[in-house]
């Protein structure tokens, strides 16, 4: 047996889980095989499953066009199709149409996405239907499941005869009535009507005998008569004859029609059950994505790593208080098998086990579970529950009695295979006993390695736990101070029961309190008012140490930022330096030539004085240039003279240029973009603010020149800088921002991942000092949030 009491489901809540996927189905078909879930053992069927939920989620938040509509169970029809000589009506026949096309769309969705969805292809693959049927039911059933009048040339001449008499008949009728009524033989605002299939005239009782007819009817108070006129009686019998032709071609081809039928029935009904499976799938897949599900991967072996699990009922019932749920994080190994979980009443204990037993059922019917995605799940072969009152009265049993008839269940068929979870262990009955008897059964399943998770208020179960290998104390964490449960599991230590202080705060005498205490004994009231002081301790360290952390953080960030800062302007540095010798030697190069071309000259001259004087005088001017040139290179940027103060404009030895922001002894604070940087006096140049400009629109002066559909062609709307270094990524930023407002975008996004927040800082610091950015905030919540600024240009 597979899991255990038989209504296990209802217990963990599962049945309400399946009514929410069945609401998610599109069709009958569908919520069949929600029906037929059950606990199954296969991992390699269960990841199966969960492989096809994957890629259906991603079908559905990818915006794909599948198909999703005409999810019918049209199985009576085709169970009346079997028969030789019935045929089905066109209702019948117009929803095997419509189901036909969802089914011949399906498949070509996944013939044309194979690759993106191999499972969810593979299962479709089985289908295959002829396109034959489907194109004969479309040319004779139109959109509105009515047989088309050029069904067959019969029916169309058949209707086109009963059209023409129609209005041969209306003409006549009309004629009367008009003749009629002008005598005043008809009630007042007299109109044509239809009896039987038949064109009558309303005529008053007492004037009947004046028109030649016959009467079809009579009003209800008889006073007025409806009336065939005698010229139009043969006009109505002719188009009765045609009514009755055109019935025996309607049949004749609906017959036709279900032939056909009959003929591709073996591949519709395979088809009809996949799509019953597609429609299972979907359901599954909507499920997942509204309750922020995961589709995990199981493993062969026995293990429970789960990060923020949730009940999924609970957190729709607290959602729809506008409250939200705490999520559990939890560990079972084969080391750490049992979980002993121990805290104050109305303390989340219950719905700790519950969750662990609901997911893992989920999981293991191949339902995606409300956990992170980085969890890991392992299979059991069988889930053994004992939660809530099992009083029977049917069976003579006490509550307690049906406990000890679990616990019996447990210890026979538990196995290092099983999952067992228990609620309130070892209650019902006197304490001194019942907790004897629950230690015991305990170590009994520990010996039979089974995994499992228990609640208990019991002391000697927290120190069995504590001394016995593979179990695990566990305890729901409590504000000692405000005296109110946290729902937050810990791992590791027992928890308390906080009694006496929940009485104290609801108001009981404090006299009362000390007699309990005397009551309880010295013994049993310091371990609890121990485990209460390492309660509070615990809280209050945990406080601290998330400070801290988040303190080590932003200093390693920041460490960080300027190591990287410090690795570029080394890097800029040797590349300066790699630049001057390249255009020395391009100099000295240029120079040698000339010399050469020079004394070639005064050779072939043969030393005439005038040709000499002239090679000389280009030698000198050529000389003369480039000096010029390279001191006019340093003159444009070292024109500063004097002392570096606070404000001035400084370029450092890799190039970079920047604005003194303070000065402390030997070094400056500089601001690099929109980054502050420490660096040596000696290291800085004090430059004019005209080449501190230059410098800095040199970005947009790169640009001009450029092709700008090119430009707009490949400009994307995001920029990604994870992982770019803190100096790289204030150049990018700048570039990325001069080409929007280049190219006349109103709102592009940066994405810079969220982290310790240290590049979102340096980038909102590079926004700020553009006075073209109208705003840079965090993107919507769903679509990144913090992670991305998203920039609103003055353009």
């Amino acid at each position: 047996m597979n899991s255990y009491p038989k209504d296990i489901e209802v217990k963990l809540g599962f049945d309400k889980v399946k009514l929410l996927v069945k609401d998610r189905c599109l069709s009958t078909l569908g919520e069949d095989f929600v029906d037929r879930l059950s606990f199954n053992t296969n991992t390699g069927k269960v990841n199966e499953w969960m492989d096809q939920t994957r890629e259906f989620t991603l079908i559905l938040t990818s915006g794909a066009s599948f198909p999703q509509s005409n999810y019918t169970d049209i199985s009576p029809a085709l169970k009346r199709s079997e028969l030789q000589g019935n045929f089905l009506d066109e209702e019948e026949l117009f929803e095997v149409k419509l189901v036909l096309e969802t089914l011949l769309n399906m498949v070509r969705f996944f013939h044309q996405n194979n690759e993106e969805y191999p499972v969810l292809s593979t299962r479709v693959a089985p289908i295959e239907l002829d396109d034959q049927l489907y194109l004969a039911l479309d040319q004779k059933i139109d959109e509105k499941g009515q047989l088309r009048d050029d069904a067959s040339r019969e029916l169309m001449s058949i209707r086109s005869a009963i059209s023409k008499s129609q209005i041969r008949a209306r003409t006549a009728v009309n004629k009367i009535l008009k003749e009629a009524n002008r005598h005043g033989y008809c009630p007042e605002s007299p109109s044509l009507t239809i009896r039987d299939g038949r064109m009558v005239i309303p005529v008053l009782a007492e004037h009947k005998r004046h028109i030649k007819g016959f009467v079809h009817d009579e009003s209800a108070t008889g006073q007025t008569v409806y009336l065939e006129p005698a010229e139009a009686l043969e006009i109505n019998n002719e188009i009765r004859e045609l009514r009755y032709a055109e019935r025996r071609e309607i049949v004749r081809i609906l017959t036709q029609l279900t032939d056909q039928l009959r003929d591709n029935l073996p591949e519709v009904k395979k088809g009809i059950k996949i799509l019953g499976v597609m429609d299972f799938i979907r359901a599954k897949a909507r499920f997942g994505i509204d309750f922020n599900c995961t589709c995990p991967e199981l493993s062969k072996s026995q293990k429970i790593l789960w990060q923020q699990a949730r009940h999924p009922i609970l957190e729709s019932a607290l959602k729809e208080q506008g409250k939200k749920i705490v999520p559990l994080h939890l560990s079972l190994s084969r080391e750490k098998r049992v979980l002993l979980i121990s805290g104050p009443n109305a303390g989340g204990k219950s719905v700790c086990i519950k969750t662990i037993g609901l997911l893992q059922y989920m999981a293991q019917c191949g339902l995606p579970v409300s956990v992170s995605e980085s969890s890991e799940f392992g299979t059991f072969h069988s889930i053994f529950i004992d939660i809530g009152d099992e009083q029977s009265l049917e069976n003579d049993l006490s509550t307690y009695s049906s406990h000890l008839t679990n616990m019996k269940y447990f210890l026979e068929n538990a196995s290092r295979n099983t999952l067992f979870l228990i609620d309130e262990f070892g209650t019902g009955t006197e304490p001194q006993f019942g907790g004897a008897i629950a230690e015991v059964v305990l170590l009994e399943l520990n010996q039979a390695q089974a995994f499992g998770a228990i609640t208990t208020h019991y002391g000697n179960l927290k120190k069995a736990a504590d001394k016995e290998k593979n179990i695990v104390n566990a305890a729901m964490k409590f504000d000692v101070k405000r005296l109110e449960p946290m729902y937050e599991l810990e791992i590791g230590k027992p928890g308390s029961s906080f009694a006496l202080e929940i009485a104290g705060k609801i108001g009981l005498n404090p006299k009362m309190l000390d007699r309990a205490k005397k009551k309880a004994g010295i013994s049993h009231v310091q371990f609890d008012r121990l485990l209460s002081e390492l309660e509070s301790e615990k809280n209050q360290i945990a406080k601290e140490k998330k400070a801290l952390d988040a303190k080590n953080g932003r200093l390693t960030a920041a460490i960080k930022d300027y190591e990287d800062l410090k690795k570029y302007l080394e890097k800029e540095k040797t590349k300066v330096l790699k630049q001057a010798k390249e255009e020395a030697s391009r100099l000295i190069q240029t120079s040698n030539k000339k010399i050469e071309a020079t004394i070639k000259e005064i050779k072939e001259s043969e030393a005439d004085q005038r040709r000499t004087a002239q090679a000389r005088e280009a030698l000198k001017a050529h000389a003369e240039k480039v000096v010029k040139s390279e001191s006019k290179k340093v003159s444009e940027k070292i024109i500063e003279k004097g002392p570096i103060q606070i404000g001035d404009k400084v370029q450092l030895k890799s190039g970079a240029v920047g604005e003194v922001e303070s000065i402390k002894g030997k070094q400056a604070e500089i601001l690099l973009g929109g980054l502050k940087s420490r660096v040596k006096l000696e290291e800085l140049v004090k430059i004019s603010s005209k080449e501190f400009k230059k410098s800095t629109d040199h970005r947009v002066q790169q640009m001009t020149g450029i092709n700008l559909n090119d430009k707009m062609a490949s400009f994307s709307s995001t920029l990604d800088i994870r992982g770019v270094r803190a100096e790289e990524a204030i150049g990018k930023v700048e570039y990325y921002i001069d080409e929007a407002l280049l190219l006349g975008h109103t709102e592009v996004k940066i994405l810079h991942g969220k982290g310790h927040g240290v590049l979102r800082e340096l980038v909102r610091n590079v926004l700020r000092e553009n006075h073209k950015i109208i705003s840079a905030k965090d993107e919507h919540v769903e679509h990144g949030g913090a992670g991305i600024t998203v920039v609103t240009l003055d353009n």
